[in-house]
């Protein structure tokens, strides 16, 4: 009772009280806000066991990361700055390319204008180690090209499914009809691995997430990684909140909290 804690749940959580598990719960470190014990778990646990458990990232090893600037792409960033020499790719639209590279991202690819395969291609003729792709579709046959000998691509979701403020139908069946499919045999001429990644269906792994969040937890109190927030919205605006991911102007984590903070009110009395 009393403790301060960051809590692991699939659903349910933008509400003022919340009851979870005693096994979804992990205790902040000393110095970590809240807003920042928000944004850690589903993020840096995903871009972690991305790049470590499934990706087996080294040194001197190249890394694909789409929507970098976004919440798991933030975290992946600072995860690939704890291993010597890695070359991170980030894909985002311009505006969000300075951050980027402040914050590591060797080469900065705007998807919107530019041919992402080519862009790499040019600088990494062979390809790279690593791909995280959070797209589907056809973004992950690209991928799974762009990929060097004994390379790895994790995907982990499918963001292109979701086009513009409304789901369209037909851009839906397109990105269905061209997801990317392999057979185990062919496989073998490739010398590449494909992973996929989930962490809502870990629900039971309690040592095996246990076991990630300390790490992070280690590597936070190191002060090697620390959550990137956006922005902070108090409930009653959460549609702006959301149209702010929608309309992809954040760079890192958009959190929201019960009510506005306690500045702004004393702003708004004043």
């Amino acid at each position: 009772v009393g403790d301060k804690v960051m809590v692991l749940a699939r659903s349910g959580l933008w509400q003022e009280v919340v009851n979870v598990p005693a096994s979804q719960t992990f205790l902040m470190p000393e110095g970590m806000s809240f807003e920042e014990a928000a944004a850690l778990p589903v993020n840096y646990i995903t871009a972690y066991m991305i790049l470590f458990d499934f990706g087996n990232l080294r040194p001197n090893q190249s890394v694909l990361i789409h929507m970098a600037a976004g919440g798991v792409g933030t975290a992946a960033i600072q995860l690939c700055k704890t291993v010597e020499n890695v070359t991170i790719f980030g894909t985002a639209s311009a505006s969000k390319h300075d951050s980027l590279k402040e914050s590591g991202v060797a080469h900065p690819i705007d998807y919107r204008t530019m041919d992402y395969v080519e862009e790499v291609r040019k600088i990494s003729p062979k390809g790279v180690d690593i791909v995280l792709d959070p797209l589907g579709g056809s973004d992950t046959s690209k991928a799974f090209n762009l990929l060097k000998p004994m390379g790895k691509l994790i995907t982990y979701g499918v963001a292109n499914l979701l086009t513009g403020q409304k789901k369209n139908l037909v851009a839906m069946a397109k990105t269905w009809w061209n997801q990317f499919s392999i057979n185990a045999l062919q496989l073998l001429h490739h010398n590449k691995a494909v992973c996929g990644y989930h962490l809502g269906y870990m629900d039971e792994e309690f040592e095996l997430i246990g076991g990630v969040v300390a790490k992070l937890v280690n590597l936070y109190s190191q002060g090697k990684i620390k959550p990137k927030i956006d922005s902070v919205w108090p409930f009653d605006q959460v549609a702006d909140a959301m149209r702010q991911m929608q309309e992809k102007k954040n760079v890192g984590k958009v959190i929201l909290v019960p009510e506005a903070p306690k500045e702004e009110s004393k702003k708004e009395e004043n």
